[in-house]
């Protein structure tokens, strides 16, 4: 029933109609221009973009407000990684407006007033509005446009903090979602395939060239044969500086001590439980006894269909006659034991409809009308209905459900259980057909049981669980083995320490950055990581407790912003280097003036050919039976190759020589087939246009602080 869910969620109804009417704030004044500040305050900052600062109170205020929003859609504490998560979202959230809003007034691109109310009283899927239902027509769905004139009036009186917040949380990302879509389109609109190119294109790829060549694979002299020094590693990056830009942070290894319940803690556990199995098959009372023995599961007073059953023993549970008792069993982290309390035939789906006539209402829990009165309205509409009134008419009039009343009520088909219970038992006990009043938290619920489907038998079933945690002892030994090893001076003596308990240190691939949440498989590293950044190469920490784990961790090396050292850039140049010295050996056995005889004898490799097939073209992607080799592509091409052989030329896979057989042309294509051509390549070259905001980001100068403050 969607009302219900719904109405759990009041709370974040509630928000969204109190953010839907402070929207006028907005209207009644320009437009906050991009690239300022968004609050007043003190002038510590978290960080800077292109020069301009992020206050910290204005950054921690709408990271607050985010925060709040959450939690009242989830009606939840939030989590650690929760919060983590929004932290980071506001922080790019704010980097992308100081840089884009800066960027988009310089192309005089603006979101004003006028737009905001015009998405504001409009069917935009981007207008706000449209989240809260009271604002929507019941038949149409659609925005009602005098509701949203009134919501917006009335918002007139707020002001202050509360304003400015809800401005914060609802306009700002309208505003950056709005300008973010004209600057796309602009750049969409300025993307341009000329004739020229077109032509060019069609050419190259309807040229083709058939060469003769010989290879030398580098394969042919071994790699141990080839040394790569810190000093050759040096000097590529240094001619490669931009392929190898290195970011600020850390690398850090851990070893982890867990505080997992031992065999010993396991078989406490199921002692424990199995004591409990005479008393629960004699005791009358399931439910009580099931509080009285703190269980890890609670009792349900409801049935369920063997399909709905959790764990691996289904098939044994619904065996067990009335009063029989199962276990102890090992289920999800529990020892458990299982009382059947009986069975009943159930159908596994039910369709209804229903009128809610409700005392409160649904969006602010405000009365409008006495309990007594409700009443009295829903038992006369019943009492209509069974008189043969129209069920559809009256829900349309009455029912205070707005998600289905212009439907007349109609839920559709559910399954057992997802309603509340009054309702729940309502629709799955009695016959179709029946109607009648079931009052919930919601209201009183005119009820008219269309259809049920699948009747299965059920079965109630008591369980009472004891979850296997670790003992004291287990936690304070691993503690202590943990700070055994945090005790020892260096890494070499902490591996040797670990490795007599039959650990090992982990290392994190990943560079680790200072405003990182996240260590490895650690989720909740935050304290952990936060040492590394205060730590010398070589430090032990002391132990972290994280998740079921102590984790003690070395530092093993600091990486500063710049250009990556030779340990760090040798995984991503060293096979390239390699394959430069072998092709300096290989050209060097070959000697001057190669000829396709000459390569081959001296390495006792064929004369290929390639390209006879029409397939070698000025614009393909590789060679057939060669591979990725462009160097070789734009050799083939070379005319004066036709009349001599090519120099020694150094391609990916090995060292090549060539000589041009001939070039040809393909047939023309068609009109039909360049247009369709061009419009492939402009839809190509639009596609490079999504990238936008990276190459943005990655010219602004963005300083980012947050380790000093979080």
């Amino acid at each position: 029933m969607q009302i219900i869910q719904r109405i759990r969620e009041k709370g974040a109804a509630i928000v969204i109609a109190v953010i839907a009417l402070s929207l006028i704030g907005f209207i009644l004044m320009d437009a906050k221009q991009g690239g300022g500040k968004l609050f007043g305050g003190i002038s510590n900052t978290v960080g800077s973009v292109n020069g301009e600062d992020i206050e910290v109170s204005d950054f921690n205020k709408r990271v607050k407000d985010a925060e709040d929003l959450q939690s009242q859609r989830t009606g939840q504490a939030l989590s650690a990684q929760q919060t983590y998560q929004i932290r980071q979202s506001m922080w790019d959230q704010v980097v992308a407006e100081k840089i884009f809003f800066a960027e988009a007034s310089k192309l005089g691109i603006e979101f004003t007033s006028k737009e905001l109310s015009y998405i504001l009283l409009s069917n935009d899927p981007s207008n706000p509005l449209l989240q809260e239902q009271s604002l929507k027509d019941s038949l149409t769905g659609k925005l009602d446009v005098k509701k949203a004139q009134t919501a917006l009036t009335n918002i007139k009186k707020l002001k202050g903090e509360q304003k400015e917040s809800l401005n914060t949380q609802m306009i700002d990302p309208l505003k950056l979602n709005n300008t973010v879509s004209k600057y796309s389109a602009l750049l969409n609109a300025s993307a341009y395939y000329p004739s020229w190119m077109n032509k060019k294109e069609t050419s190259e790829s309807n040229t083709f060239s058939n060469i003769s060549f010989v290879t030398i694979p580098y394969t042919e002299i071994s790699d141990s044969a080839i040394k790569v020094t810190d000093q050759d590693i040096n000097d590529y990056v240094s001619k490669h500086k931009l392929q190898f830009k290195q970011e600020k942070g850390r690398n850090i290894s851990y070893v982890a001590f867990s505080q997992l319940p031992s065999k010993e803690d396991s078989a406490l556990s199921y002692s424990a439980i199995s004591e409990l199995k005479t008393a629960f098959i004699a005791d009358s009372n399931a439910k009580s006894f099931v509080a009285r023995n703190a269980s890890s599961i609670d009792f349900k007073d409801d049935y369920a269909t063997k399909e709905k059953m959790s764990g691996v023993y289904a098939d044994t549970l619904v065996k067990l006659g009335t009063g029989q008792v199962f276990g102890p069993y090992l289920d999800n982290g529990n020892y458990v034991l299982a009382k059947m309390l009986g069975t009943k035939q159930l159908p596994d789906s039910a369709a209804a409809r229903h009128i809610l006539i409700a005392a409160n209402d649904l969006n602010t829990g405000q009365p409008i009308m006495a309990d007594s009165t409700a009443k009295k309205l829903a038992d006369s509409i019943n009492s209509a209905i069974l008189g043969g009134a129209d069920f559809n008419m009256l829900a349309m009039k009455y029912s205070a459900d707005q998600s289905n009343k212009a439907k007349g009520g109609d839920l559709g088909t559910f399954g057992y259980g997802t309603m509340v219970s009054e309702f729940n038992e309502f629709c799955f006990t009695k016959a179709p057909g029946s109607k009648g009043v079931v009052k919930t938290d919601f209201g009183y619920h005119v009820i008219d049981l269309i259809s049920q489907k699948d009747v299965k038998t059920a079965y109630k079933i008591a369980y009472v669980g004891r979850e296997i945690s670790a003992s004291e002892a287990t936690i304070n030994k691993s503690s202590l083995e943990a700070i055994k090893a945090s005790s020892e001076k260096d890494k070499a003596s902490l591996e040797k320490f670990i490795g007599t308990n039959g650990l090992s240190l982990t290392s994190v691939p990943a560079l680790v950055k200072e405003n990182d949440y996240q260590l490895g498989a650690l989720q909740d590293a935050r304290s952990l990581i936060r040492w590394a950044f205060e730590a010398k190469v070589g430090d032990i920490s002391e132990p972290f407790s994280i998740g079921d784990q102590f984790i003690v961790a070395v530092l093993d090396k600091i990486r500063e912003e710049g250009v990556q050292d030779a340990e760090t850039a040798r995984n991503g140049c060293e096979a390239i280097i390699r394959n430069n010295k072998k092709a300096e050996q290989i050209r060097k056995k070959i000697g001057e003036n190669a000829t396709l005889e000459k390569a081959a004898a001296a390495y006792n490799k064929t004369i290929q050919n390639a390209g006879a097939d029409s397939t070698l073209t000025f614009s393909s992607q590789i060679i057939n039976s060669v591979g990725l080799e462009p160097k070789i592509i734009g050799a083939a091409f070379n005319k004066s190759y036709q009349s001599k052989t090519s120099p020694l030329i150094d391609g990916t896979t090995g060292v090549f020589v060539l000589k041009v057989n001939a070039i040809g042309n393909k047939a023309t294509p068609s009109p039909e087939a360049m247009a369709q051509q061009a419009q492939s390549r402009l839809a190509a070259i639009r596609s490079q246009n999504s990238g936008w905001y990276e190459g943005l980001k990655k010219q602004a100068k963005i300083v980012d602080e947050r380790f000093s403050q979080f």
